[in-house]
């Protein structure tokens, strides 16, 4: 049996349940509240706010959730942990890595490769450290560890940026065994790219690496490339309706399952209790994204069209398990 590392400590892979493998509970542009902190409100209201959704979500039969807010999305783990203690009966398993679609920040610019041209020389990269220190000693003094590795590549391409994260990401992932969650663009079928560069060039097993958002694109003879390759496809952002309906979204779905790609596919919303890269103004032309969404709606509708409870299971709690337990479970 094999553990896994939630915001309260390790649990056994068995205990993770009906398992949504990417929802935030804060997206957060760090900058902009640390100067402008007027929209965010009160930190003991939004805590309470984060803790009555996640109660909810629990109250609905989901026992795990992965958050794979990294630096670039507003990672905060003192507050991620203060929640976590007042939900106990939901694990919470926080991530490491980065999130650029293009350059690396500032702060990476000249160190590590950044200075390779300027000395001469190849210099080791500092992510790869931060990143495996995470995940074996624990983030930022709170001692929670990080149990999922993450990275992006989206319409942009695989950007020397990108690519040096992907890089990082795989060596975090060579010393430390952790799943690795890679958001993509499929319409760019930048999968593709994720798979020449992490797996072709790096050396990591796909059966360890989902790719994130696969659920945006109707095209499921690409969609079985990716799983026939070996990855988890995240069919992860049910209740964002605007460039895919609802419909199409989880008629895919039911069309993956009827191609008999089950065991290739994992669930969630990408939803927050809080995102501020929208007007919250504007929110309400998205009633259907929150964490209940796939429990009240999305379920009956594939039922309703031939996906099974063996199905349903298989997807929310014996993909997510085999992925943290490793390729061979």
């Amino acid at each position: 049996m094999s553990q896994v590392n939630t915001a309260l400590g390790a649990v056994d892979t068995a205990q993770l349940g009906r398992t949504y493998v990417h929802e935030h509970l804060f997206t957060l542009t760090a900058d902009v509240q640390a100067n402008y902190p007027d929209e965010w409100g009160g930190e003991d209201e939004r805590v309470a706010d984060a803790v009555g959704k996640l109660r909810a979500l629990a109250a609905q039969g989901i026992r795990t959730i992965v958050d794979p807010t990294v630096v670039g999305l507003g990672r905060h783990i003192p507050r991620v942990r203060r929640i976590a203690e007042q939900v106990p009966e939901l694990n919470i398993i926080v991530a490491t890595g980065l999130y650029t679609y293009d350059e690396v920040p500032g702060f990476f610019r000249y160190r590590g490769p950044g200075l390779n041209d300027v000395l001469g020389t190849e210099v080791a990269d500092p992510m790869v450290e931060m990143f495996v220190r995470d995940i074996t000693e624990g983030i930022a003094g709170t001692g929670v560890k990080a149990g999922m590795l993450k990275c992006a590549i989206d319409r942009q391409g695989p950007t020397d940026g990108v690519v040096r994260v992907l890089r990082a990401v795989a060596a975090a992932h060579r010393r430390t065994a952790t799943p690795i969650t890679v958001h993509t663009h499929p319409e760019s079928r930048n999968g593709l790219d994720a798979r020449r560069i992490l797996c072709d060039e790096e050396g990591i097993d796909p059966r360890r690496i989902v790719l994130g958002h696969s659920g945006d694109s109707p095209d499921c003879d690409h969609l079985a490339e990716l799983a026939d390759a070996g990855f988890l496809l995240g069919m992860d952002r049910f209740g964002i309706n605007l460039d895919i309906s609802f419909e199409a979204r989880a008629d895919t779905l039911v069309e993956m399952c009827r191609r008999g790609y089950t065991d290739s596919l994992v669930l969630s919303h990408d939803a927050a209790c809080y995102i501020d890269w929208v007007d919250p103004a504007h929110l309400h032309l998205l009633p259907q994204w929150h964490y209940l969404h796939i429990g009240e709606e999305v379920l009956p509708y594939i039922r309703e069209r031939g996906v099974t409870e063996g199905q349903i299971t298989t997807m929310l709690v014996d993909n997510p398990r085999r992925l943290f337990e490793g390729a061979d479970a």
